[in-house]
Order: C-alpha cells, then structure tokens, then sequence
C-alpha cells in the first residue's frame, strides 16, 4: 500500500534545532555523482541526493536515479516514509518513479504466509517558488497515477498461466467496472469473421482465443476522439519461428503496450477526461500447434490489405495494425496512439532508458519528448521516412509481407511504419508509435513504463491542474520555474 500526503514543514518546533543540524551535516557530507546517500540513527533513515546535473535527453526530476535510490535506501520495516524535496514541476514523475519501486506482483511462499500489511508513505515538500503545498485534488490524482503505473508492472510480472487472454480480459473488466464502462469485446471465430486477420492468425493455435476489447469513454461536450492501442501478447514463442532457449524467457512482456493503456486509461477517466477516449487491446498468445500460422501463409487484415507472412515471430505489428484501423474505421478516432514491446532492436535504437517515438506529426514527435521529460518515462524519436523504408515490406504475391528484406536497415522504424501503413500514410488524422520493448522491465522486474507517458503527453485534455501542468502540448520552450532553456541542461539539486 502507498499513500501520498504533502507537508509544509520538515520537523516539529520541539526539536527543530537539533534535527536541523543533523539534516544539514548530512546534507554537507553528500556528494552526488550521480547519487550519494548517507544513513542517519544507526540506519533507520536515510538522506540521498539525486544528481545536480541532468543532460537534456534525461528527465529533470532524474525519475530512474529516484527509483533506485528508493530501492536500495529504503529501511525495512512494516511502516515507512519517504520525504521527497522537490520543485511543484517535479511532484508528478517523482511520484510515479515512487510507484515503480514497490511492484506488486509475487508468488514467493513466505509472502503468502505474511500476515503483516505494510504501508509505505510518501510526504512531499515542495520547494521554489511554488511552494505552496499539495491540495487533496493533486494528492488523488498522484495516487492514481501510481496505483496505473503498478497494475500495469503486475500484469507484465505476470507469467502466462495466470495472465493469458481470458484472465487479460478480465482485469479490462474490472476497470471498467470500477469506471461505469463495459467493454466491447469480439473474440475466437468472430474475429475471422469480421476480418481481423492479423490478431485472429497469430492467436487462433493458443488454447486460450485471441481477443479485441475496447473501453470507451464518451463524455459530454467532446470535441475530438482519441484512441490507445495496446498490443497484448501474452506469451510470445515466436510461432513456427520459434524463438531459441535464451531469448523466450521473459516474453510474458509482451503484453507491456496493452498493460500500459490499462493503467493510464484507469488514471486518465479517474482524474477526468474531457474528449472521447478509447482504449483498444489486441489481445493473443503467440503459440505453437497445429492450427498455427506458418511461413508463406497470406493473411487479410482488417485494412483489406494482404500480408504474406515471412516471419511469425514478427507477430506485434499484425495484431496492432487491426487495432489501429479499428479505431480509425470504427471509432473513426482524429489521433491515434499504438504502444507496444514492439522490436528488440528499439533497446539498440534509444536504450533502455528511452522508448521509441515514431508519428506522421513533427509536433507531437517533439510533445512526446517532452511529456518524456515531465514524466520521468523518456523518450527519443525515431527515423520516419516510409519512401525509403517501407520497400523492405515487398512481396511478390501480396501487399507486403510481414518482416524486412534487410534487418540491418532501421528495423524498428520499419515496423511501425508496417503499423503506418494500414492506415495509410496519407491519413489526416495523427498518428503515433510508441514501441517501448527495452524499458517496459528493468531486470527481471516490470516498471509499469508508459502510464506516466500517456498521462503526462494527454494531460491538457484532463480536468486535473496537475496533469495540465506536466503536458507538452501548448507548452513554451522554457522552464517556468527555472528560467532556463529546456533544450539544456539542468544544474537544480534535488534531495530524498
């Protein structure tokens, strides 16, 4: 359990002097590069300090210093506090890289005999010159903002007999239970029915049947329509081009895109959203039998277009390019967001630190670096030229087929433009490819990355100040608190 509070004062008036001067010795001996941490009474506490200086690609909060820091300073016990020291710009991806540090998820036979709840708390003090401190309404919209990020991380720490494509769809019921929303679901045979070819061709061999589910929400006096579209594999073999023995393990991620959605869309509609905004997951276990697809099949995908499939470990971008057109078609959506654990080779395009951004939208390119920044989940863009990439799709008895010619030529941009192109890269609309494969776990654990993103890069159509505060989208170039350039350098220490 996490609770969120805020605070003006550090220490009580009784011992004020005396704390202080232990604060201020501990602050002195610290020397942060790029964090340092001190323990205080015989470890029962701990002072950090995050780096003084950020590079322009990291997020000024330093959200990833923040997680670790939290993770390996935090004393143990049942009841425990974290104090964090930060400018009112900061609050919202701190809180998130908070969350990110205490997952959920575990089957450990000693925490299931654990009778004891622990309870971590969270204080802000906010320094600078907004310094006031947080109202009830920021405090519920942190909390969501975590409670997002950490049912997202459990469902990727999930392995697949627990979360497969029945239990997937029920924690989209349960969200939209808990919102007043039910879903839409089509699934199995009906799926081949409606033309969804891509999803229904690389789940129709699991024993569990693939799935499209969408929550929508539909308020009053809207004026566009969003859609997220989330690939949700819940296990990924690779299919008759199986994946080898060391690279399968772990491929119960590759439901990170439609988990984030989840996360974000629970946070989103919780904090109040005033345009219409669906959810879209593309749900499958990518499985090996005898009903699976093969190399050389030719599936119809629900663009109408054909794909002669090459690779069916190449199975993401199928699933996603229904979802996609769906939500143009059906939805009729004016800008449209895929995310997904999309390619291995995004790790060697932009880390693991940074997804990858890919849109049809110089502005929104630029918006989703920025909302990286304010929300502590970095991102970078990627190449976007489908008149020299998307030959590599070229088949000589279909539309295109599913994999490139050449894997040496920007294979992650390639991939979303595969995505791109059901659409149709003349489409008015905008759209977006977030591919988040590297930075959806750190280590063997998930991080809940993308909620904090889809948050902060929609927050000007929230109702919430905070989430007003920490989007790009209307947003000057330089930092309102600081004064500096955002395309700079920050010098500002921060203290844990």
């Amino acid at each position: 359990m996490i609770r969120l509070s805020s605070r003006q004062t550090l220490i009580g008036c009784h011992s004020h002097q005396d704390l202080l001067r232990v604060w201020q010795a501990a602050l002195s001996a610290l020397n942060p590069n790029p964090t340092d941490s001190c323990p205080l009474y015989l470890s029962h506490a701990a002072v950090a300090a995050l780096p003084s200086r950020v590079s322009r690609h990291n997020s000024p909060s330093s959200a990833h210093f923040l997680s670790r820091l939290v993770r390996t300073c935090l004393p143990g016990g049942t009841n425990r506090c974290i104090l964090i020291v930060c400018e009112r710009s900061d609050v919202f991806a701190s809180a998130c890289a908070v969350a990110r540090a205490f997952p959920i998820f575990s089957r450990r036979s000693a925490t299931s005999r654990r009778t004891e709840t622990k309870q971590v708390t969270v204080e802000f003090m906010v320094v600078g010159q907004d310094n006031g401190p947080l109202d009830p309404n920021t405090l519920m919209c942190l909390v969501n903002a975590a409670d997002g990020v950490r049912l997202a991380a459990r469902i990727v720490d999930t392995p697949c007999n627990e979360m497969n494509t029945d239990h997937f769809l029920e924690e989209i019921k349960t969200v939209g239970s808990e919102l007043g929303i039910t879903p839409v679901i089509i699934r199995g045979d009906e799926l081949k029915q409606k033309g969804f070819g891509g999803i229904y061709g690389v789940g129709k061999a699991a024993v569990n049947p693939p799935a499209l589910a969408v929550l929508s929400h539909k308020p009053d006096g809207a004026t566009q329509t969003i859609a997220w579209v989330g690939k949700g594999i819940v296990y990924d073999t690779g299919g008759l081009s199986i994946k080898g023995k060391t690279n399968m393990p772990g491929m119960k991620r590759d439901c990170g895109g439609a988990a984030a959605i989840l996360g974000a869309f629970k946070a989103t509609v919780k904090q109040g959203f005033k345009d219409n905004l669906h959810a879209v997951f593309c749900l499958a276990e990518n499985a090996v039998g005898p009903t699976a697809t093969r190399p050389d099949d030719i599936h119809t995908l629900y663009s109408g277009k054909t794909v002669e499939i090459n690779n069916t470990d190449a199975e993401g971008r199928l699933v996603l390019s229904d979802g996609v057109v769906y939500a143009s078609k059906d939805l009729s959506a004016d800008v449209i967001l895929d995310m997904a654990t999309l390619t291995g080779a995004q790790g060697i395009s932009t880390g693991k630190y940074h997804c990858a951004v890919m849109t049809n939208s110089e502005q929104w390119e630029m918006a989703c670096v920025k909302a990286g920044r304010s929300s502590g989940d970095l991102a970078h863009p990627l190449v976007y030229c489908p008149e020299l990439h998307f030959s590599e799709f070229t088949s000589a008895v279909a539309d295109m087929k599913n994999s490139v010619a050449d894997r040496e030529n920007a294979t992650s941009s390639c991939a979303g433009l595969f995505i791109g192109s059901h659409l149709g890269f003349d489409w008015p609309g905008v759209w977006v490819h977030v591919d988040i494969a590297s930075p959806v776990h750190a280590g063997e654990r998930a991080t809940g990355f993308g909620v904090a993103l889809l948050l902060a890069l929609f927050g000007q159509a929230s109702e919430d100040p905070m989430l007003n505060q920490v989007s790009p989208l209307g947003a000057g170039t330089v930092n309102a608190v600081s004064g500096e350039p955002m395309g700079h350098d920050c010098k500002r220490r921060r203290l844990v």
